[in-house]
């Protein structure tokens, strides 16, 4: 029996997601077509086609303009996003957020208001609005 060598495949490329590790600090505008987990600072604006998910050591001064994002750590700026916002028990936001569905666990730090996106519209028209 002759055994062959198994074939090597290529990531698929939704899997792929970037990182920036605690401790690091990055200052400027950042542009992603896929995934991103916060652990270290940024200073600047992110713009992200996927998930964002910024982890407790995480920090961001800047708006945010996003699909999804999971917050654990601390954002002070704006958050747009198109589908689902989740501020975590350790979370803090200071800011606006913009969304279509937003869940907030019991122990998150929210100062700022939050306007909930039109679903049967896609020019970002609001349909209500909510202070906490």
């Amino acid at each position: 029996m002759i055994k062959g060598k198994s074939k090597e495949t290529t990531p698929y490329t939704s899997s792929t997601h970037n990182i920036l590790a605690s401790g690091t600090k990055l200052h400027g505008e950042i542009t992603s077509e896929e995934d991103f987990r916060i652990d270290g600072t940024i200073e600047g604006n992110i713009q992200c086609r996927g998930k964002i998910i910024i982890g407790q050591s995480g920090a961001v001064n800047g708006n945010i303009d996003c699909c999804n994002i999971d917050l654990f750590g601390k954002v002070t700026g704006n958050i747009i996003c198109s589908e689902t916002v989740i501020l975590k028990a350790s979370s803090y936001l200071s800011g606006e957020i913009k969304t279509r569905i937003i869940e907030i666990e019991p122990g998150a730090n929210f100062e700022g208001t939050c306007s909930m996106l039109n679903n049967n519209v896609n020019n970002n028209s609001l349909t209500g609005s909510l202070e906490v």
